[in-house]
């Protein structure tokens, strides 16, 4: 079994300007063949073969996976040229594609978790492209056009652009011989310099009203990162223990296990070379909905003031070097882990010198670390909830209908 990934920087939805989903789309029409064969008869050879090619896209990359048993690599190979030199960029994919896309975004538009993150996202990244969906809107989708396809992986399909993770029972020197005349035929004069996008440092709360049995709570905040190679560790058992790890982790254990407001909590620390921040999400009862957002203020605040107990840190690093080989189980897994590590300007190996870290922390090196991030306190809300003023009518209207007692 072998894989090849191409990922051209550039290719995501960053990119995408005042045309949102245009990334999304341009990605979706290369998994509709090549020209020549069509959408069904490109998947139908794949598939006798074992091949699979797939198109899709992150915040800033454009990503071809390619995966096939060693006896087809040739023809795999064959498959990724063809393509990638003559997508199938015809009127009537485009058609499909959007269809598809626009019910896909219709359909999110009544997921509730959803809106909450929109919400959240246009908070944290005013004026961005982050505030916007990937997946466009509607409206958005419709007024994209064959041409701006064309325009949009003309810019992005750019040899300059390319990172290529290969792995898995392959010749490497073999295969990028075979991989040359594709890209001895791709563009090479559009460089790309990675953006970054600072997170609002002016905390905000937006409530979007919809006719939901339940409070849907979004909550983010900025991450001051100095030096990532340094700081990761701490950061990974840092937001562990705060709400990344589910039961066990401080929101978790007051919101669900202390307080019974929520069936989940979490909160997480997001950190790449576009975005530093924090994010995290509750769902519970209309009535619980105040209490909940003053426990997650209570709780974050408390955690950066006191830190974390010995136990805490004891269990964060047993689970988290506990749970390595499970990281790297598959051969996907380890090619995504060296990219992540290489996009990220880390060492190939960084994982291990990571959990090397890990292992060796002090409780006093983490709370020093936790106290240093008060900005984690700026919390910004995104909430989709019912409007109180039809709370009470659907009360008032509860009780008339309830049965009276007879005199």
């Amino acid at each position: 079994m072998g894989a090849i990934k191409f990922m051209f920087m550039g290719g995501g939805n960053i990119m995408d300007k005042d045309k949102f989903g245009l990334s999304k789309l341009s990605a979706s029409m290369l998994n509709e063949g090549t020209k020549e064969l069509g959408s069904v008869k490109f998947a139908e050879q794949l598939e006798d073969l074992a091949i699979t090619l797939d198109a899709d896209i992150r915040l800033e990359s454009l990503h071809i996976d390619l995966s096939f048993l060693k006896e087809y690599q040739d023809k795999a190979v064959g498959y990724l040229h063809d393509l990638l030199l003559s997508p199938n960029l015809t009127p009537s994919a485009l058609e499909k594609v959007q269809k598809r896309m626009t019910a896909a975004a219709l359909n999110k538009m009544s997921n509730f978790d959803y809106l909450a993150q929109l919400e959240l996202n246009g908070i944290l990244f005013a004026n961005t492209p982050l505030a916007h969906p990937s997946i466009g809107t509607p409206k958005s989708i419709k007024t994209i056009s064959l041409e701006d396809v064309k325009k949009r992986l003309e810019d992005a399909l750019d040899i300059e652009r390319l990172i290529i993770v290969m792995g898995g029972d392959m010749d490497i020197d073999k295969t990028l011989e075979s991989l040359k005349p594709l890209l001895e035929a791709l563009p090479s004069n559009k460089p790309f310099f990675t953006p970054y996008f600072s997170t609002t440092q002016k905390p905000e709360t937006k409530v979007v009203y919809k006719d939901s049995q339940q409070a849907y709570i979004y909550f983010g905040s900025p991450f001051h990162m100095k030096d990532l190679e340094k700081e990761l560790p701490l950061a990974k058992v840092m937001g562990f223990v705060l709400g990344s790890s589910g039961f066990g982790s401080r929101l978790m254990d007051t919101i669900r296990v202390k307080e019974g407001l929520a069936y989940s909590a979490y909160m997480r620390i997001q950190l790449s070379r576009i975005i530093n921040c924090t994010t995290g999400y509750l769902q519970t009862k209309l009535e619980n909905q105040d209490k909940s957002i003053a426990l997650v203020r209570g709780v974050i605040k408390e955690f950066v003031a006191k830190g974390i107990t010995q136990e805490e840190l004891d269990g964060a690093k047993k689970f988290l070097l506990g749970s390595e080989p499970l990281a790297n189980e598959t051969l996907s897994k380890r090619l995504t882990t060296k990219f992540h590590n290489f996009y990220l300007g880390l060492p190939l190996d960084y994982d291990k010198i990571m959990l090397d870290r890990i292992r060796h922390l002090s409780l006093q090196e983490i709370n020093d670390y936790i106290k240093s991030h008060v900005e984690i306190n700026d919390l910004s809300f995104g909430i989709v909830t019912m409007d109180p003023k039809i709370q009470e009518q659907k009360e008032e209207k509860k009780q008339q209908m309830a049965p009276k007692d007879s005199i």
